[in-house]
């Protein structure tokens, strides 16, 4: 994998949050909050989960490991969680327009949440992040029909079409 390959996944994934998080800011906040029963409780506490997981993985890359999420993660309000994921995607777009080919295979050491330290290439770690917010907005997807509503397609194939 190449740097202008992880850009351009970066790029689909800044374009499909864009479009759930906008999706998910017409909601009523009851809505928005109720309990669904799914990994994480509500839309709210996923979309949350998409935004302050991407701060970690960004900080990390930084060389840093912080032990929790950000206190922004406890906000309330869809367009607010959207407007603090949008400063994540600016911060690491800044980072991403750094990268290189060589880069990618370096590794990169970190502790999770829980403190325990892992060491895996760079390359590996960025598709993980791509992966693991593509996986929350499928299960915001349904949760959304849930609740009676639902958010555009946020495929891949999608992205291409509209961006070329």
């Amino acid at each position: 994998m190449q740097a202008a390959d992880i850009r351009t996944l970066f790029a689909y994934n800044d374009w499909a949050n864009g479009r759930i998080f906008s999706a998910l800011s017409e909601l009523e906040p009851a809505s928005f909050t109720a309990p669904r029963g799914s990994s994480f409780s509500s839309l709210r506490d996923t979309a949350a989960h998409i935004a302050t997981s991407e701060w970690v993985w960004l900080c990390r890359w930084r060389g840093e490991s912080p032990s929790g999420p950000p206190e922004w993660g406890s906000l309330t309000a869809a367009a607010d969680i959207a407007r603090k994921l949008q400063e994540v995607e600016v911060d690491r777009s800044s980072f991403l327009a750094g990268l290189t080919d060589a880069g990618l295979a370096e590794a990169v050491s970190y502790r999770n949440l829980k403190g325990e330290q892992y060491r895996q290439p760079l390359a590996d770690q960025l598709v993980h992040v791509v992966n693991h917010s593509t996986y929350h907005r499928g299960q915001l997807a349904t949760l959304s029909r849930q609740a009676g509503f639902a958010v555009p397609p946020t495929d891949l194939i999608v992205f291409k079409r509209e961006n070329g």
